[in-house]
C-alpha cells in the first residue's frame, strides 16, 4: 500500500509541475539584518538536527529573523535553538495547510529555503502556494517552483550536512563551513544528566553509552549480542550506560539483568544532556549519533546502507567508526566482526 501511494503522490506531483510555471531566476539573494527567511525542514528527529549547522551560519553572517516549518515529529528540536525566532509546526490535512499558507503568506518573508535534499511533494504544494520573492532550493524534479536553484553536491561522496551548506552559493554567505550540528537543553535537563551520573557511576572511570534501539525493530542487533558485548566490556575498568526507548525497556532489562543501569527517558532533552556527559558511544544509526556529533563524543555506529550509494551520515565533526551492511537489517552483522572493530576504537579513548 506504501508505495502504491508514493507513486500516487509522484504522478501527482509530475501533473502539478507541468502545469505550474517555471520560475524566473532573480539574481543572487541579499540576506540582511533586515531579512525574513522561512526555511522548511520536515520529517524525522535526524532530518532536523542536521540542518542546526545551515541555521547557525545564515544567522551568523546575515543575522536575519529566522521562522522554520517543521513537522510535529521534530519541531521540538528547533525550539530551544537561539538562532531561529519562530518555530512553526506543520500539520497535515487540506483545512490545516490552508490555515498554515494563509499565515505563511501574511509574514512578508523575504525568501524561503527547502532544506530537503530530495523532492518532497508536500513541500513542493507549499513552496509554490507561498507568496514569497526568492524560493531557494536544490536542482531537482520540483526545481520550476524555485527563483533560485542551486546543483546539489555528488550524495555518495558528500555529507548531507555539506551538501546543504551549498545553498549558500545563491546567497552573499559566504561558502566556507565550520558550523558543527547543535542542540541546547535547559537546566532542569542538565541537572537530571549530573545527578544520574553521581549516583550510579564512578566519576573518575570512562562513561560508555550503549544505544540498542533505534526508530526500526529492523536496526535491532539482538538480545544476545548486546549480553556478550557487555560481558567482553568488563575487562575494562569503565563506567556501562544502556539507553534504550520507553517502548522497548524490556529488552533493555533481559540484558541488564539487574547489573547495568538503563536510561529510559520520554525527554529528549534529558537523553541530549545525558549523551553529552558520555566519554563514547555505542549506537546503531538514528538521531542520537547526531547528538553525540554535536558534543564531539566519539561514536562507533551500526548502520544499513540498503540500495543506496549514498554516503552515510556518519558523526559529523567527531571521531567515529562503524559497521555498515548491505542488508535490511543487522541479523547478519556477526559478533566477532563487531567486536573485533570497536574494542580498538574503545581503547584510543580508554584511559584519556
Amino acid at each position: 500500500m506504501k508505495e502504491i501511494e508514493i507513486l500516487l503522490r509522484k504522478l501527482l506531483l509530475k501533473i502539478f509541475l507541468l502545469f505550474n510555471p517555471i520560475k524566473k531566476n532573480m539574481g543572487k539573494i541579499e540576506l540582511t539584518e533586515n531579512s525574513k527567511a522561512l526555511l522548511i525542514r520536515l520529517n524525522r528527529v535526524g532530518d532536523a538536527l542536521v540542518t542546526t549547522p545551515f541555521i547557525r551560519k545564515l544567522k551568523t553572517f546575515s543575522n536575519c529573523n529566522i521562522s522554520i516549518l517543521a513537522d510535529k515529529k521534530n519541531s521540538f528540536v528547533f525550539e530551544n535553538n537561539p538562532n531561529i525566532t519562530e518555530v512553526i509546526q506543520f500539520e497535515k490535512g487540506f483545512s490545516a495547510t490552508k490555515k498554515i499558507i494563509k499565515k505563511l503568506n501574511k509574514k512578508n518573508f523575504d525568501v524561503v529555503i527547502d532544506l530537503h535534499d530530495d523532492t518532497s511533494t508536500t513541500v513542493s504544494f507549499l513552496i509554490s502556494l507561498l507568496k514569497i520573492k526568492h524560493k531557494l532550493g536544490f536542482k531537482k524534479e520540483s526545481s520550476n517552483l524555485y527563483t533560485n536553484k542551486v546543483v546539489r553536491p555528488n550524495p555518495k561522496t558528500t555529507h548531507i550536512i555539506d551538501r546543504l551548506d551549498a545553498l549558500f552559493t545563491e546567497t552573499n554567505i559566504p561558502q566556507k563551513n565550520d558550523f558543527n550540528i547543535e542542540y541546547n537543553y535547559d537546566k532542569k535537563a542538565q541537572s537530571f544528566a549530573e545527578n544520574l551520573i553521581k549516583e550510579n557511576f564512578n566519576n573518575s572511570k570512562m562513561l560508555l553509552g550503549i544505544n540498542i534501539t533505534a526508530g526500526s525493530k529492523a536496526r535491532f542487533w539482538g538480545i544476545e549480542n548486546f549480553k556478550q558485548l557487555i560481558k567482553d566490556l568488563q575487562k575494562y575498568d569503565i563506567n556501562i550506560l544502556l539507553i534504550v526507548l520507553p517502548e522497548f525497556v524490556e529488552l533493555a532489562k533481559n540484558i541488564a539483568e539487574d547489573k547495568i543501569k538503563i536510561l529510559s527517558t520520554t525527554s529528549f532533552q534529558e537523553l541530549a544532556a545525558v549523551i553529552s556527559k558520555l566519554n563514547l558511544l555505542f549506537t546503531p544509526d538514528t538521531s542520537i549519533i547526531h547528538l553525540a556529533s554535536a558534543y564531539k563524543i566519539p561514536t562507533f555506529g551500526l548502520y544499513v546502507k540498503y540500495k543506496t550509494e549514498d554516503v552515510i551520515w556518519y558523526p559529523y565533526k567527531a571521531e567515529y567508526d562503524v559497521i555498515i551492511t548491505e542488508e535490511t537489517d543487522f541479523k547478519n552483522i556477526a559478533y566477532q566482526e563487531v567486536i573485533e572493530k570497536f574494542e580498538p576504537f574503545l581503547e584510543r579513548f580508554y584511559g584519556t
